[in-house]
């Protein structure tokens, strides 16, 4: 480990413990001199139970200073060397006050079985303790910063191996300040003739083999000389977010998870399409009225139209529903318009001005209110608001190994490849944007992706 990084990783402590004072005495000072939390608008009455400043520093802030620093051990915000992202240090560091107000409030409820003395003391140190930890560990970053571009705390790396290093780990090496790249050597012969040998920090192994002897000579060579050794996965290098380092025993295991959407994603996911859905079918349902009546006068029963979809794991087949749009004999008449067919680059089905489009079909069509009734899909767990297309049974057939991936997640009434082009992407790509979803889901990207659902679809941006 480098100095630097050892003392910049301890200058957090008592950083912490100085924020965390001055909030606590600053949340002192706003209550006993009665600030309005409105200017203008007194809301808060004389306070009567504040104590003594020095009874309430040794009573109250230097415990809470210790408890404060204690619970952030707990987060491990004082881990030394961290490859967390400024987001989860956010999180972590909200999440830590949060805590801390808990303890606070359980110690004083619980043990000393008293009300404290100020509720709205506590809401305002819980605040600038967040802000003034943030504000602490904002400056010690931007320090190291400017260290890193003075070239101290700089880890040389090298990577080593028969098979080059992988170019999104290069790319990473090369521009990110936290190391210098010396390149790539091939063997450990030339580690060992490496002139920078004495200020090398990091090894990385390209094309690591356990039971390969030259794998255990570089290990041994990196432990001789107290260089840091690491090996890149020989597989799934291209989705290294997706990878999990658990254990089997007391062996290291990493594991593959093929989408974020696994464990509490999925509860979470499920939960928001449980509530938007029914809360759209309410919202909408003269709208429904009014579709069905169209369609009845147009063009007679039935006004839904069932079709046959593949749904998760690509075993299920469900039907989902829609608003009818074509003539009643619009399956049958498919075979005989085969041939004109404009999706020729996969196994999809398409053409422009399609003579089985009834005239009420043709304006649900343009403002895709036709999918509307899929609402009762997801209601009922077959579909989700947002995943890759619903998929035909006749399509799957022709699809390859790696296209069958996109079946991991239940299929979406829209997605990002809907929004990234609708009908006139070409197959491959459509499924490229499904794998990109799947892989890289988060709540906050569905919200994206129905929000920007909106303009495509008043865009008319690919329609049919």
């Amino acid at each position: 480990m480098k100095r630097s990084e050892f003392l910049f990783g301890i200058l957090r402590i008592p950083l912490d413990a100085l924020a965390v004072m001055a909030a606590l005495l600053l949340s002192y000072r706003l209550r006993e001199a009665n600030v309005d939390l409105i200017p203008r608008v007194q809301l808060l009455d004389p306070a009567q139970t504040l104590p003594p400043i020095d009874i309430y520093l040794h009573e109250f802030v230097i415990p809470s200073l210790m408890a404060f620093i204690f619970v952030a051990a707990i987060f491990s915000l004082y881990a030394l060397r961290t490859t967390r992202s400024a987001w989860s240090e956010v999180g972590r560091i909200i999440t830590a006050s949060l805590l801390w107000l808990v303890v606070i409030i359980g110690w004083y409820f619980l043990i000393r079985k008293q009300l404290f003395y100020s509720r709205i003391l506590l809401l305002h140190s819980t605040f600038f303790i967040t802000l003034f930890v943030l504000m602490g560990r904002s400056a010690v970053v931007l320090l190291q910063r400017a260290f890193l571009r003075c070239g101290v705390g700089v880890r040389l790396v090298v990577s080593i191996g028969a098979k080059a290093i992988a170019p999104s780990a290069e790319i990473t090496l090369l521009e990110d300040m936290r190391y210098r790249y010396a390149g790539h050597i091939p063997d450990l012969a030339a580690l060992q003739r490496l002139g920078l040998r004495q200020h090398l920090d990091l090894v990385i192994q390209t094309d690591a083999n356990p039971n390969s002897d030259d794998t255990i000579a570089i290990i041994d060579e990196c432990r001789s000389q107290h260089y840091g050794y690491a090996y890149l996965p020989p597989v799934l290098a291209d989705v290294p977010h997706l990878l999990r380092v658990e254990r089997l025993g007391l062996l290291p295991m990493m594991r593959f998870q093929p989408t974020p959407l696994d464990g509490w994603g999925h509860v979470l996911k499920r939960v928001f399409d449980i509530v938007v859905s029914v809360a759209l079918l309410i919202l909408l349902m003269p709208v429904f009225i009014t579709i069905g009546l169209l369609i009845l006068l147009d063009n007679g029963w039935p006004i839904f139209y069932s079709s046959k979809r593949v749904g998760a794991q690509g075993r299920r087949v469900l039907h989902m529903w829609k608003f009818r749009t074509m003539c009643k004999d619009a399956d049958a008449q498919k075979e005989a318009l085969a041939q004109n067919n404009q999706r020729t680059d996969g196994p999809l089905f398409k053409i422009t001005n399609d003579p089985r489009i009834t005239r009420v079909g043709k304006v649900l069509r343009r403002f895709d209110m036709d999918e509307l009734p899929q609402l009762l899909n997801v209601l009922c767990g077959h579909m989700s608001l947002v995943g890759p297309r619903p998929h035909l049974p006749e399509e799957v057939e022709r699809y390859h190994a790696n296209q069958r991936r996109v079946f991991a997640v239940k299929p979406g009434i829209t997605g990002l490849a809907q929004i990234s082009g609708r009908s006139d992407l070409k197959f491959e790509d459509e499924v490229r944007y499904d794998l990109k979803y799947i892989e890289e889901w988060s709540p906050l990207l569905d919200l994206w992706i129905l929000w920007r659902t909106v303009f495509v679809v008043l865009s008319r941006k690919g329609e049919g």
